[in-house]
């Protein structure tokens, strides 16, 4: 996988906005895995999120309450999916290379690079149905039924 380079920006004390990182973001694979990988972007731990301290958050799997979490994730080819889950989330997914297949409780949905879907907490799968990477990046809000 390509690394996902990181630029974050904050406002200096002299109120002009500059980059204080960047660089290759933090990365978790899966040895059950080979291939997956899961790319920290950033993550909050509240609404609204603090923008005035140059802390690096916690690398998370699922945003906190109240909190958001930026990644983007690589699936490899897998002609089965890993079983279906379920987040008391709102996910905002954009399919940026290759191609996979959303799998719902009454249907499938394939994707591929370009196609956006807008995951509101609902039973769900990533399959990987094709010769090659997927990538996805994913932004998740803390959110209520």
């Amino acid at each position: 996988m390509k690394p996902v380079r990181r630029i974050v920006c904050v406002d200096g004390r002299d109120g002009k906005s500059k980059a204080i990182e960047d660089g290759p973001a933090p990365v978790r694979t899966d040895p059950a895995r080979p291939g997956f990988s899961s790319t920290f972007v950033w993550a909050t731990d509240s609404t609204p999120a603090s923008i005035d301290t140059a802390s690096e958050p916690a690398h998370v799997l699922t945003p906190p309450p109240g909190g958001s979490l930026c990644r983007v994730l690589t699936f490899p080819p897998e002609r089965a999916h890993r079983g279906m889950r379920k987040t008391r989330t709102l996910d905002f997914c954009l399919i940026l290379e290759g191609e996979i297949t959303l799998v719902l409780d009454t249907e499938e949905v394939h994707l591929k690079a370009g196609d956006t879907v807008v995951q509101r907490g609902t039973r769900h799968a990533w399959s990987n149905r094709s010769d090659a990477p997927c990538v996805l990046a994913i932004s998740s809000h803390d959110a209520t039924y």
